[in-house]
């Protein structure tokens, strides 16, 4: 690419497509056009008849002949107002003077082929006016574009759609290129020494093309026997894993062995969102992202990480899949609504930062996701791509500023969401259509020119799960495979089918599609970060703790820990009626209604915390009366009975003197399942939907999602306890009771922009 494309940011609109006689001018012009939304001529069409007459004879034109054609080229240009690409040979500098002297904007498109494959392609057009006798005088003729002419040079020896690709990413002054930003694996966030960059590039030079291919994966564990993990460790040869939690012990048993069967050290993910939650299932609920922003204390991020570190190293585990840094603009996305510690970029850095001090206490380093940002888009990845819409200023100031901070404050790895961002994915390529917009994973305008450029970040990048709609809508798992390694992923986050996804890696490297330098540079990334945790100079035995440090897990002290955030963070949303405290006292007899959003893939009960809800009510001196949907009663063996009939029992006009006041519970989940999340009521015109409101005082409390008001408005008094932990459910009834004071705080999204939520 010579000369400046674009000085003033403004569209490029005038283009010659040129190139010898094959190169494909007219095809690829026009595909061109079309990207950009611009005229297309074919300049052979503005040849006059004599030049044809010449051209078809066999005689080649003289520079005398061509003076007119390329002056109304030129011409044209120069009356146009809008965009206008033309394909023309202009092979000669003083051709392109021509043309440029009416309008000397006009930027060249070279389209560069070798003499052996313009030949075979010239010999398939035997119809065409230029014989095959003439592409030598047009190669003899043709003059490299010089570095004063505004251009882009793009090799024709590939389809056509990436011929285009590269064209349109030249044209917007961007090279299609993942080696640009190689790493430096002595800078932040590796700082390595001399001897672990010796041990990097000797463990690169000693592997086969296999084991590199292999190191590119991370393994989803769906099998804890020891015939499996030989089976992906010796046929895939992964560079990391992550596992299904199941109880401590056997979770550890289970990273001991990989390790000790693979031939380089493992990264073992895990997923700490919360604490030790989710990586086993013993593991200690500290608080989600967003109960960590609802307070002002920052501290309860960084014990969130701390616990979250002690917990995972326990395991084995040295690599977590947090924080998360998504903002919650948009009330309605449900996929982050807990996950995100806040709806503000401020808040976002600042617990992210908390949280990964935390962590960091514990050998663990940190992969945060998911770039470049979710919270906008109302839908959920897991099963559609998601768009993440602000502006390139905007995301900036918002996404921009937390990716920003977190690479400066050291953050070692980034996970891409399958998430688009039409108008970055623009602002590096312009004119690129809208069916070519990618999510993230795929799109090197994001991971190259945005996310290695401009913020600079010189760590690992991993895609999410690969099993995600969002990514498998974009195009056949044969071509996505290797084409997030080529679009500058340096992981892919598990196999669909190991035995395919392996091949059609392998496939990509051999067919050019990943090349060596990209390979390269992604293996000494992932094997930078090993080093960086210190795997390469470890002993094997070493690597996973003994079986002693699972006392850790689940401690009376992050226990305690646990309770003492969930006091903090039980926020009172709003108490319009003034209906607390309400204690045993006052409102002796309650009504309790549990609200869940069903089974979900975990198959844990859902309403399995109702019994903890019951059992701490009757502690306080409640006396409970449980209410059961006409389902649960059908399945408890009660025959005769229906939705309307339990309506008509339920919705009578002594409600009030049969109960004091009504407590909703809800725990709705839904996670990676639906696009959106809403309470699903049992039936139609539910007998739980509180039609109570205006009978009794109703308490609506929330143990997971905090946008339930949208579906609930006529609650007058609404608490969000954040979660369905033992800690949180008495927490949030000693609120009730007036007992303690309510010390969480929410943000504007509990209201859901509607009106009557407030009242």
């Amino acid at each position: 690419m010579t000369g400046e494309l674009n000085p003033a940011g403004s569209a490029l609109r005038h283009i010659v497509v040129m190139g010898v006689t094959s190169c494909g001018k007219s095809t690829v012009g026009a595909a061109i056009a079309e990207r950009l939304g611009a005229e297309f001529l074919d300049g052979d069409s503005l040849h006059p008849q004599s030049n044809i007459d010449k051209m078809a004879s066999g005689t080649p034109l003289n520079d005398d002949d061509r003076a007119p054609w390329l002056a109304e080229i030129g011409r044209r240009f120069a009356a146009s107002d809008a965009g206008l690409i033309i394909a023309c040979s202009a092979l000669k500098r003083a051709y392109r003077d021509i043309i440029r002297s009416g309008d000397p904007s006009v930027v060249f498109v070279h389209l560069h082929g070798s003499r052996e494959l313009l030949s075979s392609r010239m010999a398939a057009r035997p119809g065409h006016f230029m014989p095959l006798s003439l592409l030598e005088s047009q190669l003899e003729t043709l003059e490299e574009l010089q570095a004063d002419e505004k251009s882009v040079v793009v090799d024709i020896a590939t389809p056509v759609k990436q011929i285009v690709d590269e064209a349109v990413a030249g044209l917007g002054g961007r090279q299609v290129d993942a080696t640009r930003f190689l790493v430096d694996l002595k800078a932040a966030p590796f700082n390595l020494d001399d001897a672990a960059v010796a041990w990097v590039g000797s463990t690169i030079d000693s592997m086969s093309l296999e084991e590199k291919i292999g190191q590119l994966f991370i393994n989803h564990n769906n099998d804890y026997s020891q015939e499996y993990l030989d089976g992906v460790l010796e046929q895939y040869h992964v560079g990391g894993m992550r596992y299904r939690p199941g109880p401590a012990a056997a979770v550890q048993e289970h990273i001991r062995y990989a390790q000790s069967k693979t031939r380089i050290p493992l990264l073992v993910a895990s997923n700490p969102e919360m604490g030790g939650a989710g990586s086993c299932d013993d593991g200690t609920f500290v608080s989600t992202h967003l109960q960590a922003g609802s307070h002002p204390d920052k501290d309860i991020a960084r014990q969130m990480g701390r616990v979250a570190g002690v917990e995972t190293a326990a395991l084995g585990c040295n690599w977590a899949f947090a924080p998360i840094v998504d903002i919650h603009y948009n009330w309605r996305n449900t996929v982050i609504s807990t996950r995100a510690f806040g709806n503000t970029p401020e808040i976002v850095v600042e617990r992210a930062k908390e949280y990964f001090d935390g962590i960091s206490e514990s050998p663990t380093v940190c992969a945060m996701k998911h770039f470049p940002g979710d919270g906008l888009d109302e839908r959920d990845q897991h099963v559609v791509t998601s768009y993440n819409t602000f502006g390139y200023e905007e995301w900036n100031r918002t996404y921009g500023h937390v990716y920003r901070e977190m690479i400066g404050h050291g953050v070692q790895s980034i996970m891409v969401g399958h998430i688009g961002a039409p108008d970055l994915s623009r602002h590096f390529r312009p004119g690129l259509a809208a069916e070519d917009i990618l999510p993230a994973t795929l799109a090197p305008e994001l991971l190259q020119d945005l996310l290695r450029g401009e913020l600079g970040f010189n760590g690992l990048v991993l895609t999410d799960a690969s099993q995600m709609i969002g990514l498998t809508q974009a195009m056949k798992r044969s071509e996505l495979v290797p084409a997030t390694i080529a679009a500058g992923c340096d992981m892919f986050l598990f196999f669909r089918n190991p035995a395919e996804d392996f091949g059609y890696m392998l496939e990509g490297y051999k067919s050019g599609v990943i090349t060596e330098a990209r390979l390269q540079d992604a293996l000494r990334r992932i094997l930078g970060l090993k080093a960086s945790l210190g795997l390469h100079k470890a002993a094997r035995e070493s690597l996973v703790p003994p079986v002693e440090a699972l006392q850790l897990i689940g401690s009376e002290a992050h226990r305690a820990i646990a309770a003492e955030i969930a006091d903090k963070t039980v926020t009172l949303v709003k108490d319009t009626a003034s209906n607390l405290p309400i204690t045993p006292r006052t409102h002796k007899r309650i009504r309790l209604y549990g609200i869940s959003g069903g089974a979900d893939f975990t198959r844990a009960d859902p309403l399995a915390y109702l019994d903890v809800v019951r059992d701490e009510l009757e502690k306080a001196g409640f006396e409970v009366h449980v209410f059961k949907t006409a389902e649960q009663r059908q399945i408890a063996g009660e025959t005769g009975v229906n939705f309307m009939s339990v309506i008509s029992e339920e919705a009578t006009g002594d409600y009030a003197q049969k109960y004091d006041a009504a407590f909703v519970f809800a725990n709705v989940k839904g996670f990676a399942q639906e696009a959106a999340i809403r309470i699903k009521w049992s039936t139609p015109m539910a007998a739980e939907i509180p039609w109570y409101a205006t009978e009794v005082p109703t308490v609506f409390v929330s143990l997971n999602q905090p946008n339930h008001l949208i579906d609930v408005p006529m609650v007058k008094t609404a608490i969000h306890a954040h979660a369905g932990t033992p800690e949180a459910i008495r927490a949030a009834i000693e609120k009730i009771e007036g007992k303690s004071e309510f010390q969480g705080t929410f943000n504007e999204n509990v209201f859901c922009d509607s009106f009557d939520t407030r009242l």
